[in-house]
């Protein structure tokens, strides 16, 4: 009986834990989503802490009722599965033969990879090379410069080096090629892995903003980030106006930007659960060899 309280004690005190770190990652959140549907007198007071104060959606009104936020929303989901199906072809077209021990130069090329997660040209040369490449305002300054990401190659190798080597010999004696034994054996082994890196390279580039306030400077190339960016500084500059005006601020750049953070993020949060299942077996997995 004690052997069994005690269980009970130690699990009742994990679940405790566990409950509190799950508030601790959501308060921010929530608090993010009280300052957006709250009033101004609250806001100001500092009285929102995680639930709204004197409900108000007028930040949400002013975030819709600028019709081109739709199609920028649209053109960065379009940017976001474009990017992702680009970036895993690449990375799984670059992992698989750099398994294969027999291939001439893989350290060398293991080598290369490696030092540039460590050293880049930075951000002036970075800048010069798009703009000689005649990529400024254009989608692909956004996609080029970051189609492989040398971290998540890695994990990828490391995935594929923990299936059995007696699966690729088998599929080669049934007279698949290399491709084919990529496509038929390897990927459908691979799916934590590709999932995984697949919600990566969808949520780097969802919340991308830099690169984009680099080379956009087309208003109809604006993405998502960048237009939330855009709509917020012409909030704060307004109400900056009206103080100087005595009017009254209709909307506080805190409810505002409050309501962009939470319209920017709740499409990718929708993804996730579609990709849940495979998300800690990826992890986890991709990590079992060095």
């Amino acid at each position: 009986m004690n052997a069994k309280l005690g269980n009970r004690l130690f699990d009742g005190l994990n679940y405790l834990l566990l409950s509190l770190c799950v508030l601790l990652c959501l308060a921010p959140f929530l608090h993010i989503v009280a300052v957006s549907l709250s009033s101004n007198g609250p806001i100001m007071s500092g009285a929102v802490t995680l639930f709204p104060v004197d409900l108000n959606f007028e930040a949400y009104n002013r975030v819709f009722s600028d019709l081109t936020m739709l199609r920028s929303l649209g053109l960065t989901v379009g940017l976001t599965v474009g990017f992702t199906v680009l970036c895993m072809v690449m990375t799984i077209c670059a992992a698989y033969p750099l398994t294969k021990t027999e291939l001439k130069g893989r350290k060398i090329a293991m080598y290369l990879i490696v030092f540039t997660m460590f050293f880049s040209g930075g951000i002036i040369p970075e800048y010069i090379l798009i703009k000689q490449l005649h990529l400024v305002n254009s989608l692909w300054s956004l996609v080029l410069p970051l189609l492989v990401n040398p971290f998540y190659l890695i994990i990828l190798i490391t995935f594929f080096n923990s299936i059995p080597k007696s699966l690729e010999e088998s599929a080669e004696l049934d007279g698949c090629s290399h491709f084919g034994t990529l496509v038929r054996v390897i990927l459908p082994l691979s799916m934590p892995a590709v999932a995984t890196l697949s919600l990566f390279y969808a949520v780097n580039r969802w919340n991308g903003f830099m690169d984009t306030l680099f080379y956009i400077t087309d208003t109809n190339l604006y993405p998502l980030q960048l237009k939330l960016y855009q709509l917020i500084m012409n909030s704060m500059m307004t109400d900056q106006m009206q103080m100087e005006g005595a009017q009254i601020i209709q909307v506080l750049p805190e409810s505002l930007k409050a309501a962009s953070i939470v319209f920017a993020t709740v499409p990718i949060l929708i993804v996730y659960p579609w990709l849940q299942r495979y998300f800690v077996s990826g992890i986890m997995l991709g990590s079992v060899k060095g």
